[in-house]
């Protein structure tokens, strides 16, 4: 009686939940939530102010009783009320045209490579806690392979880099399985933070993050460009005190990024030579994908390829690429059976 009042009234739900985004995939529907993992709440009475796009806008700019925060750290939960809260907030949202009394749907939900079972618990109660009657756990390199339409279940070697906003990892992939992978704490937010680094270090000035951010999206590289770039960098002079504003060019902020980057390939060759030589072979015939926001660095591709000798591209939509991944696999049972990462709270059986 139940489960068919739930059928009928919930919407089975994809969720990327990431260090800098969260996103949520209706069945049959798409993509319909791409927010910033960022909650605004009131200190004095306890009250959430403003989840997403809306609280990320306050970060920096607030007073002392209200705080913007973001919940996951490193792709792990770090606060779980918070969390909570919010993923409640993005399920009541996906059902806030029919009765969400009775909406209870499935989630399927990508976990880090690295997590451990108190983690993986954590997030299967905080989607529990939100309204979820079942939850699904799926690594989230292999939510980033289907999502970019690699032959998984086939015995090929597929290599993929996937990098978020608190987490890369690299993952080679054959037969539904992970066969060999390595997860490092160098993603977006490092590269955000480098930036920081080099205003401070060579300019005298503080910067923002989400200052940081945008030159690193607009001017950021991996690198050389053919056409050089350059734009405004305004902070705060640590010497004076007042605002201060210089204009940085590509070069300038490649030398910042340069050493997270350089790590991140070292990590790639360090899988690349544990992964047995029968996969490697399929790697360098095929290639390897790189996937999340950190893929849409300009040229990381071309420095890559250069520096493993192995053809590399980016996914279509690197962004979206894990949570059509948890999308697929909703429209595709028999293949959630396969690739399902047992419950940290009981044996899960798929009906």
């Amino acid at each position: 009686m139940f489960n068919w009042l739930f059928n009928r009234f919930s919407k089975d739900i994809g969720i990327d939940l990431g260090t800098a985004n969260t996103l949520v995939y209706v069945k049959d529907k798409g993509i319909v939530i791409n927010e910033p993992s960022v909650v605004a709440i009131n200190s004095r009475t306890d009250k959430i102010l403003a989840i997403g796009e809306d609280a990320k806008k306050m970060i920096g700019k607030t007073p002392k009783h209200i705080a913007a925060i973001k919940p996951l750290v490193d792709g792990v939960i770090s606060d779980f009320e918070i969390t909570e809260k919010m993923i409640k907030y993005f399920i009541e949202r996906v059902h806030e045209n029919s009765l969400s009394f009775f909406a209870r749907p499935r989630v399927v939900i990508d976990i880090p490579l690295d997590i451990t079972e108190v983690e993986r618990k954590a997030v299967e109660d905080a989607v529990l806690s939100g309204g979820a009657r079942k939850v699904y756990l799926i690594e989230e390199s292999m939510a980033s392979a289907i999502g970019a339409r690699l032959p998984i279940e086939e015995s090929i070697g597929n290599m993929i880099v996937d990098i978020g906003g608190g987490v890369t990892e690299i993952a080679v992939i054959s037969l539904g399985g992970i066969v060999t992978w390595k997860s490092l704490k160098i993603a977006g937010n490092k590269l955000d933070r480098d930036i920081v680094q080099y205003a401070r270090d060579e300019f005298n000035l503080l910067l923002g993050e989400g200052v940081a951010e945008d030159i690193k999206k607009k001017i950021g590289s991996a690198g050389s460009l053919k056409e050089p770039l350059e734009m405004q960098m305004r902070g705060r002079d640590l010497i004076t005190g007042l605002p201060k504003e210089i204009t940085v060019s590509d070069g300038q902020i490649r030398e910042a990024l340069a050493r997270s980057v350089k790590l991140i390939i070292e990590d790639i060759k360090a899988v690349l030579e544990v992964t047995p030589p029968e996969l490697v072979a399929d790697i360098y015939e095929r290639g390897m994908v790189l996937s999340g926001g950190g893929a849409l660095l300009k040229e990381l591709d071309r420095v890559i390829a250069k520096a493993t000798e192995i053809p590399v591209r980016v996914a279509d939509d690197p962004l979206t690429c894990a949570v059509r991944g948890t999308g697929i696999v909703l429209e595709n049972i028999e293949l959630l059976k396969d690739i399902i990462v047992p419950s940290a709270q009981s044996e899960t059986v798929i009906k």
